[in-house]
């Protein structure tokens, strides 16, 4: 053993770094999977709100498909509409836990296209974004979901 092993504040520094890991080893999954669900879903479904004029698809959201989106292969009243059809839908389903692994799959999806087509300088949000729904596709949605209330461990 060297001898800064052997030193005493060394020891104690150790001791405490493992205490420190082993309380942050305790964050239960679910409360790490809640967070997963509810912090995109509300960055999502604060731009599907942007893309409306009361109970329709604003002609400003229509004009962004147009002049700034841009989209390949997409018309920009259809993309208008499924963006704000998708940003509602898909973030009330994670905030209930409810078709949460689809729901995280569809907006990762919609993130990507974002990413590549849309705004590639904003990868590190982005990158965030993505990295809460790879954990909900790879781990599900945590006990805290309707999900688990009705599927159980399979959800």
């Amino acid at each position: 053993m060297t001898d800064l092993a052997r030193h005493p504040t060394h020891t104690s520094m150790i001791e405490r770094g493992s205490s420190v890991i082993a309380l942050m080893e305790r964050i239960p999954y679910d409360a790490i999977a809640l967070c997963a669900r509810v912090f995109p879903a509300a960055v999502f479904w604060a731009s599907g709100q942007t893309k409306l004029e009361g109970w329709r698809v604003s002609e400003g959201a229509i004009e962004l498909f147009k002049d700034e989106y841009r989209l390949p292969l997409l018309d920009p009243w259809l993309g208008a509409h499924l963006a704000a059809a998708a940003e509602h839908a898909f973030p009330i389903l994670l905030v209930l836990g409810l078709a949460t692994r689809l729901s995280a799959l569809a907006l990762l999806f919609m993130t990507l296209v974002i990413q590549i087509l849309v705004y590639p300088g904003a990868w590190p949000t982005h990158g965030v974004w993505a990295t809460c729904f790879l954990i909900l596709i790879a781990r599900g949605p945590g006990r805290w979901s309707l999900d688990h209330g009705l599927f159980g461990r399979r959800s």
